[in-house]
């Protein structure tokens, strides 16, 4: 394994990047985190997690576009998704690009709202993103956001994960960063806060990275779905989330909902997804999302396994 550690706050405003989740384990079958602080961890990682960061892009082989306006990709250890996560933000076009939207879900504190973050800058080993303060306090007097405590910022890694590939992206661009958790909402809550956000959509200079990973499958995630027409139970699993990503696909805020009521498909990311789909339906720019890349991070063959899945997606002007 390799060691847990993440960087200490060198200002009571920076949110820190936790090196622990890059190389590591699935974050989500992780079942913690242990908090020592490692200087090495920095020093050695820097430049390791840009050469690979670089490899998985090129492998990607995708051509940049100007076109795409948003992305969907997973959040686990770079290890398990960070190839994945790859198919995702080499379409990013950056020469445009002036502000970012995070949605991210929240993994380890309950809110029924969004929340807005209290830091300044989000910092990684590659360099940092600042947090546009200007558009936080737009988003903080609609009175629909509640505000992140540091230690919950700095405890969620959903958002954390896209922050290296997005620095790597966008170095030698001027870029702000706006990060929004996404707590358990309820569907008419995921529809209003689209409707709040869908102006940003129409301003092109604006780009959403969305962060989800696709099914937790196995008895410590307790789901445990199988469907034996499709065969083994990893294939099972990858219909029941490709059902899932044409949904998505459409465009269609409703019928997502309805999916994730009639199979439960544990998809840690699906009220940030709702909400985007809100976003895209309730804005005069015309988005089409359209999923690029498939994987899970094991193969399930008997119900001892476990497995999480990761999809990775662009969010395109259609013509």
């Amino acid at each position: 394994d390799t060691v847990a550690s993440s960087l200490v706050l060198l200002k009571q405003d920076t949110i820190p990047f936790s090196c622990s989740v890059v190389w590591g384990r699935d974050a989500d079958i992780l079942s913690s985190i242990e908090d020592d602080f490692n200087v090495h961890c920095l020093a050695s990682s820097a430049n390791k997690l840009a050469e690979e960061l670089d490899g998985w892009l090129r492998a990607s082989s995708l051509s940049k576009s100007p076109d795409v306006r948003g992305l969907i990709a997973p959040h686990a250890g770079y290890s398990y998704s960070g190839r994945a996560a790859a198919f995702a933000f080499g379409n990013i076009d950056p020469s445009n690009i002036s502000r970012i939207f995070l949605l991210g879900p929240s993994h380890h504190y309950y809110t029924p709202k969004c929340a807005l973050t209290r830091a300044t800058v989000y910092s990684t080993p590659i360099g940092g993103l600042p947090v546009d303060l200007e558009v936080n306090e737009e988003l903080k007097a609609t009175g629909k956001f509640e505000l992140m405590d540091l230690q919950v910022d700095e405890a969620e890694h959903s958002m954390e994960m896209h922050l290296p590939y997005l620095a790597k992206v966008f170095h030698g661009y001027t870029v702000k960063v706006v990060p929004i958790l996404v707590g358990s909402l309820k569907a008419e809550n995921e529809a209003m806060y689209g409707r709040l956000l869908a102006k940003y959509v129409d301003d092109p200079s604006n780009f959403f990275s969305v962060s989800s990973d696709f099914c937790h499958w196995g008895s410590r995630f307790n789901y445990m779905h199988y469907d034996k027409k499709h065969g083994g139970i990893h294939k099972s699993i990858e219909a029941l989330d490709k059902m899932g990503m044409d949904i998505i696909e459409t465009g269609d805020p409703e019928a997502f909902q309805r999916y994730l009521l009639d199979t439960d498909n544990t998809i840690c990311g699906r009220h940030p997804i709702s909400v985007f789909l809100h976003m895209l339906k309730n804005s005069s720019t015309k988005i089409k999302i359209k999923f690029l890349r498939y994987e899970q991070s094991s193969h399930c063959k008997t119900t001892r396994d476990s497995s999480v899945s990761y999809a990775s997606a662009a969010a395109k002007l259609d013509a």
